[in-house]
């Protein structure tokens, strides 16, 4: 499977994200933020950074480069996406999922592993986990609060749409029931907090939780269609 890592001004997890592929047995594509196009890719993963130095707010800018108009067409086709970190707040400011990341409470940036609980495995990136699992996942993140209105956190969770929460006690951003992940309602885009990619390697302190999203993927197209 082809699995396009797109590379923005600023982004310093894409290598991370290519070599998670790679490990899971995927054959990683660079693509970079001005392409206008996909190269044919299968799924496409926006990775963690500081795209354009977070100016104005995180996303703000990278979500208007030219290679998210291509992202759009290809996520209204049904096609996989994922965004890590800064690829989550680039979903958000692109209106490909709901809500919005803010600074964390407190006002201080986290790097450390949390332990997250896995709320549906009916997504394209988290079919390979069954619900209630406990992933170990490193975060690493300064602006890391989701937050959104309550009508919205309550469609969330009505329709299975809430992908991650962080175990009691380990929320590390004040994030607004415990979210970490979410999925849009075609279930092909997923916005992850938490760093999967830097959990794929049983010979380092993260672990190897993270490598069942990207195992997700690979398993093929999910049931559910596209809206």
């Amino acid at each position: 499977m082809r699995i396009g890592v797109v590379t923005f001004p600023g982004s310093l997890d894409d290598r991370d994200a290519q070599q998670a592929v790679r490990s899971c047995g995927g054959d990683a594509v660079a693509l970079w933020y001005a392409d206008a196009d996909l190269k044919g890719v299968d799924a496409v993963v926006l990775p963690g950074g500081f795209s354009y130095g977070d100016y104005l707010r995180c996303g703000a800018v990278a979500h208007r480069a030219p290679v998210m108009s291509a992202v759009t067409a290809f996520v209204a086709e049904g096609g996989p996406v994922l965004g890590i970190c800064n690829g989550f707040q680039v979903l958000c400011e692109a209106g490909l999922l709901p809500g919005a990341l803010t600074r964390n409470e407190g006002l201080r940036f986290v790097c450390r592993d949390v332990a997250l609980t896995i709320e549906t495995a009916d997504t394209a990136w988290t079919r390979a986990f069954s619900p209630g699992q406990v992933a170990i996942i490193p975060a690493k993140h300064g602006e890391g609060r989701y937050v959104a209105d309550a009508d919205t956190l309550d469609a969330l969770e009505a329709e299975d749409r809430v992908v991650a929460r962080y175990a009691a006690g380990c929320n590390p951003n004040g994030s607004l029931r415990d979210i970490a992940g979410v999925t849009n309602a075609a279930r092909n885009v997923v916005g992850l907090m938490p760093h999967p990619e830097h959990a794929v390697d049983e010979t380092l302190i993260g672990g190897i939780d993270g490598r069942g999203f990207f195992q997700s993927v690979m398993q093929g197209t999910p049931a559910t269609s596209p809206a």
